[in-house]
């Protein structure tokens, strides 16, 4: 096991997990699987079929950190869907071919509203559980049509969320926060900086103008149901290259990885020295095992095709933005009662933080 693993297996290795028994765990454990592989093969799933968590426990069979209790990482993005994230497709696909892959091309249009939290794979449904009470809280006050403002800069391009729908988007994220650490006992931490929509990210500076004349093709007023969705990935590989497989390959040695077209493979460039020119050494997501394969079998893929989404709640636009008076306790949306303190609390603690991580 590499060091970093080590470090993260001694993190949570002494935690106490208060395992629960649900539809879908019952019928695996009766099949013999052990209680704490059921519980990761589901986390690894999305928790959503039988048969797909039965997939990937007997994929995972020669796994060498099938026992490892290092739990994945969960994120909570807001995703455009309607004309807007059409027009944002648009966007992606002209950008790359015109000023090929940058860092933004790596994950799908989205607004962050919590950033990769860690949860124990048997309480993975209390988030859910938070998703679905925030959502039902939320369900109609975000506006029909974003009001958002192009920012441009050497190295990034993306929209900013402008205050009024801004905060609500803060509010949501909050909420969910205090519910999902209420509920399945982990630190959530809500995004409450600028809110902005990333476009392009690290590209090469002469490539700026170009991407902000395509960028002035979409309109900000597109219309927008916004989707709060739930995703996971492997806290292990966060920072390797990921690969996919375009042909099959059996192994010809028993320290080479077997590939089936589409595979995704994640490989530690670091770690490349002492290997041959032509092959790499990397870890399959389909299976869990680690091996050498011949680069030229594969081809980039993008950070988020490893990842799993697990649950999404479509939030229904409000006609309109509340006014003030509207906004005040008495006023109740969706037959529950809107409580501007949270709102309050939003701009407190946007003075107390600084801006100090970057805009991806």
């Amino acid at each position: 096991m590499a060091v970093a693993e080590a470090q993260l297996y001694a993190k949570v290795a002494n935690k106490v997990k208060n395992r629960g028994t649900c539809s879908t765990v019952e019928p695996l454990l009766a099949m013999g699987f052990p209680a704490h592989t059921v519980q990761k093969a589901l986390a690894a799933t999305g928790r959503k079929t039988i048969e797909d968590a039965t997939k990937w426990l007997h994929s995972h069979c020669n796994d060498p950190s099938l026992d490892d209790p290092i739990p994945q990482e969960y994120a909570l993005y807001l995703c455009p869907s309607g004309p807007l994230h059409d027009k944002l497709q648009e966007f992606w696909r002209e950008s790359k071919r015109q000023c090929a892959k940058n860092r933004a091309h790596e994950i799908f249009p989205h607004i962050t509203l919590c950033d990769f939290f860690t949860c124990e794979d048997q309480k993975v449904e209390f988030l859910y559980e938070a998703l679905k009470k925030v959502g039902d809280r939320f369900l109609n006050t975000f506006p029909p049509v974003p009001s958002l403002s192009l920012h441009s800069s050497t190295s990034y391009l993306g929209f900013f969320v402008s205050d009024s729908h801004a905060n609500i988007m803060k509010e949501f994220a909050v909420a969910f926060a205090s519910e999902a650490s209420a509920l399945a006992d982990c630190h959530v931490k809500p995004c409450i900086k600028q809110l902005h929509l990333t476009l392009a990210h690290k590209f090469y500076p002469h490539h700026q103008k170009t991407l902000e004349q395509l960028a002035r093709s979409i309109n900000p007023g597109e219309g927008c149901q916004w989707i709060a969705t739930l995703y996971s990935r492997d806290m292990r590989f966060v920072h390797y290259q990921t690969l996919r497989a375009i042909f099959q390959y059996k192994p010809q040695n028993i320290d080479e990885l077997m590939l089936n077209a589409g595979d995704l493979i994640f490989v530690d460039r670091t770690q490349q020295s002492d290997v041959s020119e032509g092959w790499v050494i990397g870890t399959s997501h389909r299976t869990g095992c680690r091996g050498f394969l011949p680069e030229n079998y594969t081809e980039r893929a993008n950070e988020s095709d490893t990842w799993v989404k697990h649950r999404e709640y479509t939030l229904i636009p409000s006609s309109r933005l509340l006014t003030k008076d509207e906004s005040e306790p008495s006023a109740k949306l969706n037959g529950e009662v809107h409580n501007p303190i949270m709102m309050k609390s939003v701009t407190k603690m946007l003075a107390c933080q600084e801006n100090t991580k970057e805009w991806i």
